[in-house]
């Protein structure tokens, strides 16, 4: 502790306590550890409550040849939703999602490669089930936030 003495013009002293001593912090700033897309934590948690998954799951039947592609389609959507919310724009951006202290964040990110056999093996069907799962994902989001005014409050 210092004791510093600052004069004032009408009454004497004033005495200031001043404490430097830094209180025990730990910080690690190494690639490890950053995350530039932490927006997606709470992105993600609104898209699991609004029960994203579970339409996946239900809905998306993506048949599996040979090496598994269609297997998990409810965590491979994920991962496609995350990573385009992180800004990805093609199948390798989707790497964005596996950079510094994200394995920290999410249970499971499939590798790019992965995700870009899981779209070829996509048909028209299964656009038609990804609209499915996206219009009941839009009517529950408004469930869980204030998107859209209730229908009985309009006139």
């Amino acid at each position: 502790m210092f004791e510093v003495n600052i004069p004032v013009q009408e009454r004497g002293t004033s005495q200031v306590l001043f404490n430097h001593t830094p209180a025990s912090v730990s910080h690690s700033f190494d690639d490890a550890n950053l995350t530039a897309t932490t927006g997606l934590v709470p992105i993600m948690s609104l898209a699991q409550m609004a029960g994203l998954p579970d339409l996946a799951e239900d809905r998306l039947t993506v048949t599996t040849t040979g090496a598994d592609k269609g297997a998990n389609p409810a965590p491979k959507l994920a991962t496609l939703v995350a990573g385009m919310a992180a800004g990805a724009d093609s199948i390798d951006d989707m790497n964005i999602l596996r950079h510094g202290g994200m394995q920290h964040l999410f249970d499971r990110v499939y590798a790019p490669s992965t995700l870009g056999s899981f779209l070829r093996s996509f048909a028209f069907g299964h656009v038609r089930q990804l609209d499915a799962i996206s219009s009941r994902f839009l009517t529950n989001l408004n469930e869980h936030t204030p998107l859209l005014p209730a229908s009985e409050d309009t006139g």
